[in-house]
């Protein structure tokens, strides 16, 4: 008797069924997988693997079904396994919401960083001297500010540009560290200079252009002391967690996130600041996260609303240049405040601390 379309129906019905029960226990198989990888270090794309599995459907096809169908079909249950073992990777990243629910508070000589309030980070592009390095730190300190910025080694886009002057440079910044009670960052570039910086330095800035220099970010993780991590030119909000992972993964759970801006095809600015990064950063990590206003627009005249937009939307440090002259300046002149623009940089944002003081007390 010929069957009904019902019958044939119930017929499908029942092979999707199987066919669900089957995908679910791939997809079981295809999790314990992506943790033996993650054990071993090993990417989770197989492109060989993969290859495999569509000449086993171009041998084995006996219609109907064509075979470029139904290796479209198996590259997309490839493609789903490899997405449900990322998703499994990423729930155990050191850094993620779900292996830690609460933020990372980050001490450096008594400021407390990701405590909900918002701190601030200043200082020169370049150490040119000490009498510069003091002049911006005085006039931090009439501001109540601690943390001292200030580059001693400066990997350029030119080799011809100032380079920095080295350990110079973080003597420099110590001296003047230690005689006003203040905390120094300073970007290191070389894994061989994190132990020289330890001598000098309160948080090792890890800058833009190396964040994926892998070396150095394990070596950042191997000692303790706090990292300030920038995010790359061109690197996605992944690749920035991952890079974070690195340092965490390798011991050192002291670490700040830095969102300095991306390269885009915008030219009215030196970067494009992406400032949904703040949110997305903090809701996907327990870390804390700065913007460096400075470097993101690359103009003075932007620092103040690039700032204000940083603290609005919860970013728990603001980082910016300042120079006494920045007309003389060895590098980015026209990215830095001088010493009056500083000071109306600050009152500019006190009406937003005061607003997230008094919302933090309710």
């Amino acid at each position: 008797m010929t069957e009904t379309l019902e019958d044939l129906r119930k017929r499908i019905d029942k092979i999707d069924l199987e066919l669900l029960e089957l995908l679910n226990k791939r997809g079981e198989i295809v999790e314990e997988i992506g943790k033996i990888k993650e054990a071993q270090g090993t990417n989770h794309y197989d492109p060989v693997r993969e290859q495999e599995l569509l000449e086993v459907v171009k041998k084995n096809n006996q219609g109907p079904f064509s075979t470029p169908a139904l290796q479209h079909l198996f590259k997309q249950i490839f493609k789903a396994s490899l997405d449900l073992q990322k998703v499994e990777t990423k729930k155990v990243l050191l850094v993620s919401r779900e292996k830690q629910s609460e933020d990372t508070i980050v001490d450096v000589r008594g400021e407390k960083i990701g405590d909900g309030q918002t701190h601030f980070v200043m200082g020169p592009c370049s150490v040119e001297s000490y009498e510069q390095v003091r002049e911006v730190a005085l006039a931090m300190k009439e501001q109540g500010l601690k943390l001292l910025r200030g580059g001693a080694f400066k990997p350029r886009t030119s080799p011809y540009d100032f380079q920095g002057l080295g350990v110079e440079g973080l003597k420099i910044l110590r001296r003047v560290a230690d005689e006003l009670d203040m905390a120094v960052v300073s970007e290191i570039t070389h894994p061989g200079n994190i132990e020289v910086a330890l001598d000098y330095v309160d948080i090792i800035q890890i800058g833009a252009r190396n964040m994926q220099n892998f070396e150095l970010l394990k070596a950042a993780g191997q000692v303790e002391r706090p990292v300030w991590l920038k995010r790359g030119l061109s690197a996605t909000i992944e690749e920035f967690i991952y890079a974070a992972e690195y340092i965490v993964s390798n011991g050192n759970d002291q670490l700040i996130l830095c969102e300095r801006g991306i390269r885009t095809y915008e030219k009215a600015t030196r970067n494009t600041l992406d400032i949904s990064s703040v949110p997305i950063l903090k809701k996907e990590t327990h870390l804390p996260v700065a913007v460096d206003v400075t470097h993101s627009t690359g103009r003075r005249d932007l620092l103040l609303p690039a700032a204000k937009a940083a603290i609005a939307i919860g970013a728990d440090v603001v980082m910016a240049e300042v120079h006494p002259d920045p007309a003389t300046a060895l590098s980015d002149s026209a990215q830095q405040m001088d010493i009056p623009q500083f000071k109306s940089f600050m009152e500019g944002v006190q009406p937003l601390l005061r607003m997230n003081q008094q919302a933090a007390v309710k």
